[in-house]
């Protein structure tokens, strides 16, 4: 099926941004993008005219206010339903708390808190992306499922056995998966009324030794998301 590459060359470039830990320039992100600077800077203006993307002083490159109206509108009753609860664990917890989205054989971040009080917090932005054979947020969701459900669904993601266990224990870990040094724990968000989605924290590994809280904050915060939703 024929695509258009302006248009994928511009949703490239809002994830390229999205994605940075730093603003960046024209030229970084038409080296991202793999064009000429020129291809690069009229994508970049096309996109600042629809408030999609914004440049400072310096001329760097950051996410415009369009993008938060754009973010609000997806899975808007769940982003709802989530919200106080990612902000009572992140500040509970002193981690940083999210909540992921299986969409398109992707786990995506669609929100994220990070703790108040907090200056060691793993930041984690929402719009991550990362495989769903990898992390404790994927697991999570596969658990919704069992293997015959799994494999029956139209996708080319591999039931993990981690999965099963989690199905068992009602939360999954991760560690060193994702990112070195870093784990989470994540549990499935019960709800028929939404898309497969779960509730997890990240935190570095060495700095937590019982997990069983953390484990016990996720369980209740999904159930409390799962009936704010109806379910």
């Amino acid at each position: 099926m024929p695509t258009s590459q302006t248009l994928s060359r511009g949703i490239r470039v809002l994830e390229i941004v999205a994605a940075s830990s730093t603003y960046l320039s024209i030229a970084e992100v038409a080296a991202e993008l793999e064009v000429h600077r020129s291809i690069a800077y009229r994508i970049i203006r096309t996109l600042e005219n629809h408030r999609l993307l914004s440049r400072d002083e310096a001329g760097l490159i950051r996410p415009a206010s369009g993008l938060a109206v754009l973010a609000r509108s997806v899975q808007r009753d769940l982003q709802a339903a989530a919200t106080p609860e990612l902000t009572t664990l992140a500040n509970k917890l002193s981690m940083t708390a999210f909540l992921a989205v299986w969409e398109h054989d992707l786990c995506t971040t669609l929100q994220s808190v990070e703790p108040l009080h907090s200056h060691s917090a793993i930041v984690h932005r929402p719009g991550s992306v990362h495989g769903m054979d990898v992390g404790a947020a994927g697991i999570a969701i596969q658990s919704m499922y069992t293997k015959e459900q799994w494999q029956a669904l139209d996708t080319e993601i591999e039931y993990r056995a981690q999965a099963r266990e989690a199905r068992i224990d009602g939360y999954a870990t991760s560690e060193n998966e994702v990112i070195q040094g870093v784990a989470s724990i994540a549990v499935p968000i019960p709800s028929p009324l939404t898309t497969p989605a779960s509730l997890a924290v990240v935190f570095a590994a060495s700095t937590v030794t019982d997990r069983s809280s953390v484990i016990r904050a996720l369980k209740e915060a999904a159930l409390n998301i799962a009936e704010e939703l109806g379910s």
